[in-house]
């Protein structure tokens, strides 16, 4: 099946100028506590309070080299499941001796689910009949401002940050425009009507559980979703890109996501995933490690 011809909606960019404007009217009032028991020879574990728009509060960890910075950074914006980890599982905890690193739970995540708790599946249409009252809306802003935040931190190259996520990542990246670096694997909204169905795998198949509740809907439905299709933000990005696609052959294949990393102006990598994680991590660890200027990259244990 083809993708559906994409044109962004004419007030697209409005639409995220008044998010990233509210956000902007919104003070962050950062509070930071030290987490000794996460904390390690070479790097020291924070927990951060931010304020969103809503106003709402978020949770985040923060951990920060010993010796002396600015160090790059690797910023986790808030992913599609309800735990936050400090960094992803599997990964090396040693690679904290290299960079800052912060992972933010947007709301409804644990450790940022009062006074709303998401539904996992549910989430991906929480309000979805409407695109100012969209839960995405106030995740991207979420998002946007856990970035806003390791930006501020002195410790930080702001010359070498990368941030690493699904979709959210790129449209932060590209709402905000201060990140040198970009890996995403796209999942919730690329063409994402088209992808739902062509499968019943979840998150995508909340859209067509909630198309089938609501059929009334469906229409609101496509609009909403054409606010946050990655094809509108794409054109905005400017830091360096890994996009990590699906399998040759798949509905997120490379072939398939070209259009999207054809319009991105930095320089970007197009990787198809070997279906392994020790495969797909290897090409990512090292590209990150290349991109930052290190010889070689920090590898879990297992892998070496």
């Amino acid at each position: 099946m083809s993708q559906r011809q994409y044109t962004p909606p004419a007030d697209f960019d409005s639409y995220w100028t008044a998010v990233i404007r509210e956000l902007t009217d919104t003070p962050a009032r950062p509070e930071i506590e030290a987490i000794p028991m996460r904390s390690t020879k070479f790097a020291n574990l924070y927990g951060v309070r931010l304020t969103s728009i809503g106003p709402y509060r978020l949770f985040g960890y923060l951990s920060i080299p010993t010796g002396d910075g600015p160090f790059p950074a690797i910023y986790w914006p808030p992913k599609y499941a309800s735990v936050l980890e400090t960094i992803p599982q599997g990964a090396a905890n040693s690679m904290r001796s290299r960079f800052v690193t912060f992972s933010c739970a947007g709301r409804g995540q644990r450790n940022a689910d009062k006074p709303f708790a998401a539904m996992f599946p549910g989430l991906l249409t929480e309000g979805i009949e409407s695109k100012s009252r969209y839960a995405f809306r106030a995740i991207a802003a979420d998002g946007a401002r856990g970035l806003q935040y390791l930006l501020s931190r002195n410790e930080v190259d702001k010359n070498r940050v990368a941030v690493i996520g699904n979709d959210l990542a790129m449209q932060i990246v590209a709402l905000l425009g201060e990140a040198s670096h970009l890996i995403c694997t796209p999942a919730l909204f690329f063409d994402s009507l088209r992808l739902a169905a062509t499968s019943s795998a979840y998150p995508l198949e909340e859209l067509n559980d909630f198309i089938r509740f609501r059929p009334d809907a469906s229409a609101a439905v496509e609009e909403t979703l054409g606010y946050f299709d990655l094809r509108g933000f794409a054109p905005a990005v400017r830091a360096n890109t890994l996009i990590a696609a699906g399998p040759e052959g798949s509905n997120l294949s490379p072939d398939a996501l070209a259009p999207l990393a054809n319009s991105i102006s930095a320089d970007t990598t197009i990787y198809a995933s070997q279906q392994s994680s020790y495969l797909d991590g290897m090409f990512i660890e090292n590209w990150i490690a290349d991109e930052m200027g290190f010889d070689s990259p920090i590898l879990p244990e297992v892998w070496r």
